[in-house]
């Protein structure tokens, strides 16, 4: 899975019932979920978020994947389930492997939510989505968990109940949407109370249009990039990141020979270049050259929007620039497809 079980403990009970959320105790009102024992497979692609003037709204799936075995046992009573976890590659020194890993704690929240405890599990997951670097691994993680659960569940979840459980959990749909559907998508909150409601648009982009990846050795919080935002911004600056936004949505879909143009932010990127000032100077960079360069979600990586003919140049331009800039921060330059499928589950027995 990747960043995915390390994502955002704070966030889990969002959403959820108030009993589950809470951690109260309610065994005694749930039931066992299954009757026989359950294998299934899990692919989960990266995503990116923001795309630049997309802030918080605009997102894509990346054909870049993580994935996940589960096995399921049904249990005679709720107490202490039996959990193990396995990871190899990303994440594997660092993360959980009991039920303290964040996919089996939001599966546990999500069934108990339906009224149902958690069976034995073993998760063993096979990570290469790198983590901390902008690539959606927490929104991987929720739509892990969300998949999960509704392999578990005996109704199953609906689309409407993946879309509205997984995008409360993560808070932010730019990223879970694309890793849930594929491909690109408009994600909004369309209401807040009683609880948030989240609604999304999907954008069939057009056929030439790539990304290249600009990954970075180095890490960067989401919330530290959060917290160099400004409260405000002039409204001048918010008109023109207006224009871009609807502008990027034409660029993608229909016209991109206008990315360059489309891509230009006036909300976050400038905020956070002392974050990683690496990743900006790459940005400016790639864009003088022509290229349509943004920092992907929170950062540190770069993503550029290309047509698949300048894509192999892209790529070899990050290098040079990399090789040039020297210092012990490198970035390596992959080019990757959109994903035009999101999360998916192929059960085993």
């Amino acid at each position: 899975m990747n960043r995915k079980m390390s994502a955002h403990p704070g966030k889990l009970g969002q959403g959820l019932a108030p009993d589950a959320a809470a951690g109260a105790p309610v065994s005694q009102q749930l039931r066992e979920p299954l009757r026989d024992p359950l294998s299934f497979r899990l692919s989960v692609p990266a995503t990116s978020a923001n795309l630049g003037p997309g802030y918080d709204s605009l997102g894509l799936a990346l054909e870049w994947r993580d994935e996940i075995k589960v096995t399921a046992s049904p249990r005679a009573e709720p107490a202490a389930p039996e959990v193990s976890v396995r990871v190899h590659g990303e994440g594997a020194a660092e993360l959980p492997t009991d039920a303290s890993h964040l996919v089996v704690t939001a599966v546990q929240r999500i069934l108990a939510a339906k009224g149902y405890w958690l069976p034995d599990l073993q998760v063993h997951a096979h990570n290469t989505i790198p983590h901390s670097r902008g690539l959606g691994s927490s929104a991987a993680a929720i739509a892990t968990a969300v998949l999960t659960a509704g392999q578990l569940l005996p109704g199953g979840l609906s689309a409407e109940e993946q879309l509205q459980i997984g995008a409360r959990i993560e808070g932010h749909p730019d990223n879970y949407v694309p890793a849930l559907r594929g491909s690109v998508a408009i994600s909004w909150q369309a209401a807040e109370t009683p609880q948030p409601v989240f609604r999304t648009a999907p954008l069939s982009p057009h056929p030439e249009l790539t990304c290249v990846l600009a990954v970075p050795s180095f890490m960067q919080s989401t919330q530290a990039a959060r917290d160099l935002l400004p409260v405000t911004v002039a409204h001048q600056q918010a008109a023109r990141n207006s224009s871009r936004a609807a502008l990027l949505v034409h660029a993608i879909t229909t016209e991109p020979a206008l990315l360059l143009d489309a891509t230009e932010d006036y909300l976050h990127q400038e905020y956070r270049r002392a974050a990683f000032p690496q990743s900006m100077a790459l940005v400016d960079q790639l864009r003088a050259a022509n290229y349509a360069a943004v920092i992907s979600g929170a950062g540190p990586a770069v993503l550029v929007l290309t047509e698949a003919s300048r894509a192999a140049s892209c790529v070899e331009l990050v290098g040079t620039i990399a090789d040039s800039a020297g210092g012990a921060d490198t970035f390596a330059a992959r080019s990757l497809p959109i994903a035009r499928t999101g999360a998916t589950v192929e059960v085993l027995q």
